[in-house]
């Protein structure tokens, strides 16, 4: 039985380079997200917005732009999202940029703590999230989530989960990888991260990626998705902030969602960087949660799920 579902809106551009992901959570709402998820079921309580400090717009820091502005949002993303975990509810972050999977996550790791479960991550995105204030081109923190997860980064953001790191770099797989800065290449690899990038994807095919991905995923495991809507073709999604050519096409990420919702283990999901600013009549808030619709289990016939 799927726990119930609890919205989260986190409208906030502050870790990223352009503005708009503030709209993100609402584009979703006007993209029907509740009677969507609702129509497969679902009890679904929409939370309303977190509120947090407004965009300052300025220039990085020692590598960072916005540092105690990202720290107080991530704050209240991981209040929130504990909250519903302990209610044993399903929370769905509505971002906002990728800097708050940060929050998200810490608490989904503080949860698994307490819960003696494994923590699976599918992190579905067109960048790997792991540059640091050394190797950041921009200082943006959306493109460090995973690294200060992985306990790269300045303690404010590293200690929200009340452990550094939050999370085993073994723990993560990403998907759809396409775009990777010269330095985070080599710190991706020092940390040790599965990345089913788009080359292995068009080798191997999506199935064989989401296969290797979901390996030893069990009953005692919490899956998380962080599903960032630039990992999807920009033909098909335009409103991001950070495009990227040579995404997983439609049908290739159906496939991807229908594996997980196969698996029946999903127990928390992060909708990031949808930026209205840059979209065609809400395209890409329609696309995503069409998919988000195939995540919690549509499908063209009836499937057997995993127990």
């Amino acid at each position: 039985m799927q726990n119930p579902i609890s919205l989260i809106g986190a409208p906030t551009d502050i870790g990223a380079g352009s503005r708009g992901a503030s709209m993100g959570p609402e584009a979703l709402r006007v993209a029907n997200i509740i009677p969507v998820l609702q129509s497969q079921g679902l009890d679904v309580i929409d939370r309303g917005n977190l509120s947090g400090p407004p965009n300052p717009w300025l220039a990085p820091v020692d590598g960072y732009r916005h540092l105690d502005e990202v720290a107080t949002w991530n704050q209240s993303v991981h209040d929130a999202v504990y909250a519903e975990l302990q209610l044993d509810r399903l929370p769905i972050l509505l971002g906002g940029d990728h800097c708050l999977g940060l929050g998200s996550i810490s608490a989904v790791a503080r949860h698994c703590r307490d819960t003696g479960k494994k923590l699976r991550i599918l992190w579905l995105d067109a960048h790997a999230d792991f540059n640091t204030s050394h190797l950041t081109p921009s200082g943006n923190i959306h493109g460090m989530p995973v690294a200060c997860l992985c306990g790269y980064g300045p303690e404010v953001l590293t200690s929200l989960s009340g452990q550094v790191p939050a999370i085993n770099p073994k723990w993560v797989r990403q998907i759809g990888i396409r775009s990777v800065d010269e330095g985070e290449k080599r710190l991706v690899h020092e940390a040790g991260l599965d990345v089913f990038d788009m080359r292995f994807i068009d080798e191997m095919g999506m199935r064989a990626a989401m296969e290797l991905a979901l390996a030893l995923v069990d009953a005692n495991t919490h899956l998380h998705v962080s599903f960032d809507v630039d990992f999807l073709d920009p033909d098909i999604a335009p409103g991001v902030g950070t495009t990227v050519r040579g995404g997983p096409t439609y049908r290739e990420a159906q496939l991807c969602m229908e594996m997980i919702a196969d698996t029946g283990r999903l127990a928390s999901l992060d909708v990031m960087e949808l930026n209205p600013a840059f979209d065609v009549r809400n395209r890409t808030a329609e696309v995503a949660v069409d998919l988000i619709e195939s995540l919690f289990g549509k499908s063209t016939l009836m499937r057997k799920r995993a127990r």
